[in-house]
């Protein structure tokens, strides 16, 4: 067999070199083999061997090379020291034998084996069932119980053995056979048996840790092809045991502004997202954007509403990714998007004013990546054109307004100088003040001076609780107003949802 070799790093060849060196067996296993043997270059590196977790420490810490080993599993991490204190990682394994997985995620216990061939059949895949090493750096040799390689020629995802035995050891490989069929590539299908085997035992999903059905999820909408990965996990019953709240839009037709269902049209915009390479952010909340339509619906046909869609939604996509157990900047960032994803601007309708606000609710940071979502929702409503003259000007409203104050940190004035100012101790009367100032800058950024502010503070400061909890309320009631479309869904003057 002839392949590239030039494509397997130094320190893999130096981690088999010297297990073989010491009379182990080495082999490189998994996705890296799969991908080399396809002609692509791996993403990371991983070995198995016969020998022990204790003698794989053994052989690199005499060559003082780091080691590391904190798991129950037998893999081995060896450190190559990099630039900036960092390390390069090659986990090596030990042989293991099939076990009980009376839980469907973990083994209940893990046994060393002697022989590679044991250590195969306890594998997920076929085409990540192929075990290869080189000798003397030169020479492949291949090891594939299973046909493995066959697979590989006709891109196909096969179980190794009997589907549903593999699938009740650990069954986030149902998930993870789904992410392999959309991170390979189009052509890529599952085979039969293993696909029904999938189907049967869906239910399974539900003892996998939430952290781990993320991270598979994670992989999946940051494919290209993440639309027909979705679409993969809902039709093989899936999808209800990861985000159950995406599938009640589907068959919910919608208004006139649309040619898809609710579902579909969220498949389109992501699908869309992962093509223009948007990032995951991006990607998540055109998946998740109307997720909130079908709860809000009223009325059938062409004239139907979905008022407020986008407040449930944001409740919901924050639900979601809890339980999905994103971190909270991620939660943040995601359910925001959702939230103001609905603006509505018109070149000759929406102030500056109007655009701090959207400013202000997403951050200047996130402004873009909601112009992306809008881009995606127009193209996945069936809008020929993704940015027309109306998001390009209002890009330019962003870019003129962005250095204007939008949060009360921009003012020039702060909560310890109001109450220094007006005497008063910390409390919510500080808070209003704050909220009243910043609508009054919002309006007119040339407001936030100190001599304004100390003067229209001194104003604020001689009203009594209800007056100014009224005033502060109609600051954060214009503040939310953010550009809505929220009373405008079936204006045929604005093709967009």
């Amino acid at each position: 067999m002839k392949k590239d070799l030039s494509m397997i790093p130094e320190k893999v060849f130096f981690c088999l070199d010297n297990l073989q060196k010491q009379g182990f067996e080495a082999y490189i296993v998994g996705g890296c083999t799969r991908d080399f043997l396809r002609d692509k270059s791996p993403a990371d590196w991983d070995l198995t061997t016969n020998a022990t977790p204790e003698e794989i420490q053994k052989v690199f810490n005499n060559l003082k090379i780091k080691t590391f080993y904190e798991n129950d599993f037998g893999t081995v991490g060896v450190a190559f020291p990099q630039k900036n204190d960092n390390f390069e990682i090659i986990e090596i394994t030990t042989y293991r034998k099939e076990a009980i997985y009376s839980d469907s995620r973990h083994p209940d216990k893990v046994t060393w084996s002697k022989t590679i061939e044991e250590d195969l059949k306890r594998r997920d895949f076929t085409v990540n069932a192929i075990a290869m090493t080189i000798k003397n750096r030169s020479e492949i040799e291949i090891i594939d119980l299973f046909d493995g390689q066959k697979d590989l020629k006709n891109q196909i995802i096969r179980a190794v053995g009997t589907a549903k035995e593999r699938f009740s050891e650990d069954a986030l490989r149902m998930m993870r056979a789904v992410r392999l069929k959309t991170t390979l590539g189009e052509n890529w299908t599952i085979e039969e048996k293993t696909k029904q085997a999938i189907k049967d035992s869906a239910f399974l999903l539900e003892k996998i840790s939430k952290e781990r059905i993320r991270d598979e999820l994670v992989k999946i909408i940051n494919s290209e092809n993440a639309m027909h990965g979705i679409e993969s996990l809902r039709n093989k019953g899936l999808l209800t045991y990861i985000i159950p709240e995406l599938e009640e839009g589907f068959e919910v037709d919608q208004n006139k502004h649309h040619v898809y269902d609710c579902y579909k049209h969220n498949l389109e915009c992501l699908n869309y997202s992962a093509k223009k390479g948007f990032n995951f952010h991006v990607r998540m909340a055109s998946l998740l954007h109307d997720i909130g339509k079908p709860r809000s619906k009223r009325g059938e046909g062409v004239n139907s509403t979905f008022y407020n869609h986008e407040i449930i939604g944001a409740q919901m996509t924050k639900k979601v990714l809890d339980c999905l157990r994103f971190p909270k900047k991620d939660i943040i960032k995601i359910t925001n998007l959702v939230r103001y994803h609905l603006f509505y601007y018109n070149v000759d309708e929406v102030g500056e004013s109007s655009v701090r606000r959207l400013i202000k609710n997403v951050g200047l940071e996130s402004v873009e990546e909601l112009l992306q979502l809008r881009m995606a929702d127009r193209i996945g409503s069936g809008c020929p054109k993704a940015e027309p003259y109306k998001l390009r000007h209002l890009k330019y409203m962003i870019e003129k307004v962005s250095k204007d104050p939008v949060s009360v940190k921009m003012l020039k004035i702060n909560g310890q100088e109001v109450m220094d100012t007006l005497k008063i101790k910390p409390s919510p009367k500080v808070g209003m003040i704050l909220d009243v100032l910043l609508e009054d800058v919002l309006k007119e950024p040339k407001n936030n001076k100190k001599s304004y502010l100390n003067k229209r503070l001194k104003e604020l400061g001689k009203l009594n609780e209800e007056e100014l909890n009224s005033l502060a309320k109609e600051a954060k009631e214009e503040k939310n107003k953010v550009i809505t479309k929220e009373d405008q869904q079936t204006k045929e003057k604005y093709w967009i949802s």
